[in-house]
């Protein structure tokens, strides 16, 4: 497992890197993949994960395979999905109605606050074998794509967030 860095960290500000095609099947980037895997399968509290929040600024990101579990009521459950992966994901779809939904963030912790977003997004990218996806969800799913590809673009929830709190 490596360190999920915090806010001060600039990489988190950056606009991160594509990932070339053809290099998603080497080491290089399965190592990496590997390491967001590990890395959120270690947070109790976690769903997601941006490569920029272990420090590599690549556009990539994880979402945990707990999130598929038909009791979504207690994260600490067993994963039964695997956690799945999107390469220079893109949004090709986004509904217009939007929503205020609480959030949080591994790099901005303790704080939680509320963001307002849209309640469905379709993203298409690359899985961890290199081949192109299309994947849609709605309320937290449609969420985390676009915290995470927020991340990707250098933006922050706390950036957009209103009720800005600390976790007690």
């Amino acid at each position: 497992m490596v360190d999920i860095i915090q806010k001060e960290n600039k990489i988190l500000r950056q606009i991160a890197s594509n990932v070339l095609v053809s290099d998603i099947t080497k080491s290089k980037i399965q190592k990496i993949l590997a390491d967001m895997s590990k890395t959120l399968d270690g947070q109790n509290d976690a769903v997601a994960l941006a490569a920029p929040q272990i420090g590599i600024s690549l556009r990539i990101f994880v979402v945990s395979g707990k999130l598929f579990n038909s009791d979504m009521s207690d994260l600490n459950t067993i994963k039964v999905q695997p956690n799945l992966f999107f390469i220079n994901p893109v949004i090709v779809k986004m509904s217009r109605d939007k929503k205020f939904m609480d959030e949080g963030c591994l790099s901005v912790r303790p704080f939680y606050g509320k963001v307002r977003r849209a309640t469905k997004a379709t993203v298409e990218a690359y899985n961890e074998e290199g081949k192109k996806f299309t994947f849609g969800g709605s309320g937290l799913l449609a969420n985390i794509f676009q915290h995470e590809i927020d991340h990707l673009d250098g933006i922050l929830f706390i950036d957009k967030a209103r009720d800005i709190n600390e976790v007690p």
